[in-house]
Parts: C-alpha cells; structure tokens; sequence
C-alpha cells in the first residue's frame, strides 16, 4: 500500500498565532487578530504559489493598515512549526518497516517551505517523493494536485491511503479514488491504520 501524508498538523503543529507574538503576546489575541484579516483564506493562496510580497500588499489593500504584524512572517514562520507530532512520525516509520511506500502531499508556500526542510531533515529521507503546493501553483483540494502525485509516481489511487486533518482535503483524495482517513490525533490514526491491516 502507498501511504500518502499531509504535513501540517499530522506530523508537524502549526500554531501561526507564534508569527505575530511580537504584537500580539497573548496567543488568543494572535488568533483573533489573523481571523480579523482572513488569514487563513489568505494563506490558502500563498499556498497555491503566490509571493510573499504581493501576498502582503493584497491583504494591506482589502485590510488597509492591518498588514504589519504579519510583514516578518516569512522570517518568523519557524516559531510556528516547532513542534513535532511524534505519535505520527512513529506510525510512519511502523508502515515504512512493514514495507509500505511512504509520499506526502501537502499545502505549503514556497517561501515558507525551506524552514521546514531545515527543522525537520527527515522529511528528505522519510518520503519518496513530497508534493508541495507551493511549487506546484496548484492546491488541496483540487484534484489536479493529487493526480500530479500519482503521475508523477506511476501510482494507482486504488493503491493508496492518504491521511489529512482536513475534511474537504480527505473528501478531495476519495474523489480521486484514493481511500482517506481524517487525522485527530496519532491514537486515533493507529486505530484507523489497524483496521486496514497496515501497521
């Protein structure tokens, strides 16, 4: 079986209130803040290829005066990913000894990108092959981003389980022929690996 993982929030927390702590300390502030800006609809384009820079100035127009906090992101994006979710490293090397094929797919800005290579090298030894959306133009959970991983994998959907904390990204992957399990925790994601018989 080829296993197919996101990153964010599987393997790795993300906790993008840390880029704005020099503003905005309290983390329930932080949050309050990048929703008053749509951050995360925001984000979703960055995600999809878009620089930085005009990133930035396309938030500084729909919110005018509110862009600062966020001008470092990029420079403070580390701080956001600094915690591994070990459970699920831990799974991922079970299925790597059982003799499954290892992949991961994930919604990623092609600025921010490097900072987790950087924190995290065994994402360069772990997986086969890791399809970032940033360097792809094109994002989760639209179905050209899973089928650029079969092709360019020679991989059946029918031969894989994907893994994502995201519904709309799970419903994407079974609409692509792909069975697909919604991540919680790394308990729940033995439980759903052991029902398949993988681990």
């Amino acid at each position: 079986m080829n296993i197919i993982f996101d990153i964010g929030n599987v393997l790795i927390r993300w906790a993008p209130e840390r880029a704005v702590a020099p503003v905005f300390p309290d983390p329930a502030q932080g949050l309050a803040y990048l929703h008053s800006v749509g951050f995360f609809d925001w984000n979703l384009i960055q995600d999809g290829g878009r620089s930085f820079a005009d990133g930035l100035r396309a938030l500084e127009a729909v919110h005018p005066g509110k862009s600062a906090p966020l001008a470092n992101y990029p420079a403070r994006f580390a701080d956001t990913i600094r915690e591994p979710i070990s459970g699920s490293w831990d799974l991922a090397n079970r299925l790597a000894a059982n003799g499954h094929r290892l992949f991961a797919l994930t919604n990623f800005a092609r600025e921010t990108w490097p900072a987790a290579l950087a924190l995290y090298p065994a994402l360069s030894t772990r997986f086969e092959d890791i399809v970032v959306s940033g360097h792809e133009h094109r994002h989760k959970p639209n179905a050209d981003i899973y089928t650029l991983l079969l092709t360019r994998n020679a991989l059946s959907a029918a031969d894989c389980l994907f893994i994502d904390d995201s519904a709309a990204n799970v419903a994407g992957a079974r609409a692509v022929g792909m069975d697909a399990v919604l991540f919680t925790d790394p308990e729940r994601l033995e439980r759903d690996l052991n029902a398949r018989n993988l681990l």
